[in-house]
């Protein structure tokens, strides 16, 4: 029997019994921090050969040239015609969802003129070249491969590289298929803290990119951090969670398996509830207790339920909404009977699955929006990943004569009155008085 944690908001000390669940240590420790920045420096110091020892050594892969470790185009779309007619048809279905979410996020360059001529806007454009990290061997992530992919190839990425392990020469065809259709132009049988590096600095076989995206292990996840600064990363993960709110007339069993689809990710896996209603917590407790035994991953559900887990008990849904703000939830469940109301309210949560028929599992793989999402209260601050994150903005500035005079005076009298006397007389040679 699982004992899941209990916290009232009426406690004395309800804020740091809350602080004290919501804990997690994202620091790596020294030794794989001292281990990524070896290879990290390796790789960019010999290229395409430290690759080929660190795939013999830590994927047990007999190569002796890169040509070996990039698989055709062929062998993906030769994986999707592979796989059950169930899962291509899922797989495209999930990917047409996706695309057509992402659609709406495109961003246009835009300009305005302004009385005097002046010409002032935006212009967007794509990166030139994306990277797509894929944990690989026996793991199955393609919903992984079109949550990244979509959203780069929406945005106009002209090249997307993705790079997946191939343990003993291992890869499963469900993460092809999913690249087949994701429409990713290469693939590299490179995965860890090499395969960044080399996404990062560029081999003499794989070019640089602009962007890192993609789930990892703890050395992609302290590689990707380290070769920040070099190129942009989509974000570093942590542990994922659910924050379900229930007014108690939910079939409890629903949210105890809710509760499920988050804690089986793995034993730091996250599963909050939140409800006015203290009987309807000892319900899902007492159904949590009845499923557990009939789940394949019943000991890390365990084990994460044990260790991270807790039932919340607030006098009502209003202040079940000041603490789903603190928290800032990866997923949030509103499972009440007005869930854009309670929606409308919330500031902070990475996505929000409004209505008792809206399990999350749902965003992971089909509803389309992505389900890359900030974990570990970063929320606060940061969105879901999406066509946005592919795209870079520039200003636009084309000053008319009218409009030089009026802003070179002001620029003048800030230029002067911050000492930069170069700026100031840079904007004052452009005065029709000082000619």
């Amino acid at each position: 029997m699982v004992e899941l944690k209990r916290l009232t908001t009426e406690a004395g000390d309800f804020q740091p019994q809350l602080e004290a669940v919501l804990a997690w240590d994202a620091s790596s420790d020294m030794a794989v921090v001292d281990t990524v920045r070896g290879i990290l420096a390796d790789v960019k110091e010999r290229g395409d050969e430290a690759v080929l020892e660190y795939s013999r050594r830590f994927d047990r892969l007999s190569v002796t040239s890169m040509a070996e470790l990039e698989l055709p185009l062929s062998r993906a779309q030769a994986a999707l015609r592979s796989i059950p007619d169930a899962q291509r048809v899922a797989l495209q279905a999930a990917a047409d969802r996706v695309r057509a979410y992402h659609e709406h996020q495109k961003q246009d360059s835009w300009t305005y003129t302004e009385a005097d001529g002046t010409v002032l806007g935006q212009q967007v454009t794509a990166l030139d070249r994306a990277g797509l990290y894929v944990p690989g061997g026996k793991a199955a992530y393609p919903s992984s491969v079109l949550m990244n992919a979509i959203p780069a190839k929406v945005a106009g990425v002209s090249e997307l590289i993705m790079v997946v392990p191939m343990p003993n020469g291992e890869v499963n065809d469900l993460v092809l298929a999913a690249a087949a259709i994701a429409g990713v132009d290469r693939i590299f049988a490179i995965g860890g803290a090499q395969a960044v590096a080399a996404l990062a600095y560029g081999t003499e076989t794989i070019p640089p990119v602009d962007k890192i995206v993609g789930p990892g292990n703890i050395y992609v996840a302290t590689a990707k951090g380290m070769v920040f600064g070099t190129v942009g990363i989509d974000m570093i993960a942590g542990p994922s969670e659910i924050l379900v709110v229930c007014d108690g007339k939910t079939d409890p069993e629903w949210i105890a398996m809710d509760l499920f689809s988050q804690a089986e990710h793995d034993e730091d896996a996250q599963s909050i509830l939140i409800s006015q209603d203290a009987g309807f917590l000892d319900q899902v407790e007492a159904a949590i207790g009845r499923l557990l035994p009939t789940m394949e991953r019943a000991e890390i559900i365990q084990k994460s339920l044990s260790d991270r887990a807790a039932l919340i008990l607030v006098k009502d849904l209003d202040e079940a909404i000041d603490v789903v703000n603190f928290i800032a939830p990866e997923h949030l469940e509103l499972s009440v009977d007005e869930p854009m109301t309670m929606a409308k309210k919330v500031r902070h949560a990475g996505a929000i699955f409004m209505g008792r028929y809206t399990a999350e599992a749902l965003g992971d793989y089909c509803a389309g929006p992505n389900h890359v999402l900030p974990t570990s209260r970063t929320a606060r601050f940061s969105s879901p990943l999406g066509v946005y994150d592919f795209q870079k903005r520039s200003s636009l500035i084309q000053v008319s004569e009218q409009g030089a005079q009026t802003m070179g005076r002001l620029a003048s009298v800030l230029a002067r009155g911050e000492g930069l006397t170069a700026h100031a007389r840079s904007a004052e040679y452009r005065l029709k008085d000082s000619r």
